[in-house]
């Protein structure tokens, strides 16, 4: 399964593109959608919505996941990262696909065995799990990858239950 794989920021959102069975994955693409913060949020949103789009496009995923929304300590920080959020599901719902959304602690236990990991270990378990000779250097695109990753692995552990 091809797995896109999404981390909301109106700075800079990381996509990040997997293939698994489940059990292995591989690196497809990864990167950042980088929009200017002096540009008004509809732009940016723009940006971001056309960005996921030509990934969408060039790379054919057959399911996406996004990080669920968390509660932030700044108002208008979450308030940005959820109309992120909103562009992404829609452009992931015009495409067609099926979305998971998952917690930051789903994300990082998923991945790294530990909710409260640092974006550090993210990047070197990332970097493990896809069996990379150097970790992917953005920590959104890391971010996005883990994302998929964990949606990769509800998917085998909701078809080994349904057996």
């Amino acid at each position: 399964m091809r797995i896109l794989g999404i981390d909301c920021g109106s700075e800079r959102t990381g996509y990040g593109v997997i293939d698994s069975d489940g059990r292995s994955h591989r690196l497809r693409a990864a990167g950042v959608i980088r929009t200017s913060t002096k540009a008004p949020l509809a732009e940016r949103l723009l940006t971001i919505a056309g960005g996921l789009r030509e990934v969408i496009a060039a790379e054919a995923p057959e399911a996406a996941a996004v990080e669920a929304v968390f509660h932030a300590a700044n108002t208008q920080t979450a308030l940005k990262l959820a109309h992120v959020r909103g562009v992404a599901l829609l452009v992931l719902a015009e495409a067609g696909l099926t979305v998971g959304e998952y917690s930051p602690l789903e994300i990082k236990t998923s991945v790294v065995g530990y909710g409260r990991a640092e974006k550090e270990q993210v990047q070197l378990m990332v970097g493990s799990l896809l069996q990379l000779k150097e970790i992917v250097k953005s920590q959104d695109a890391s971010d996005a990858l883990a994302a998929a990753i964990c949606h990769a692995n509800q998917v085998r552990y909701r078809e080994a239950v349904r057996v």
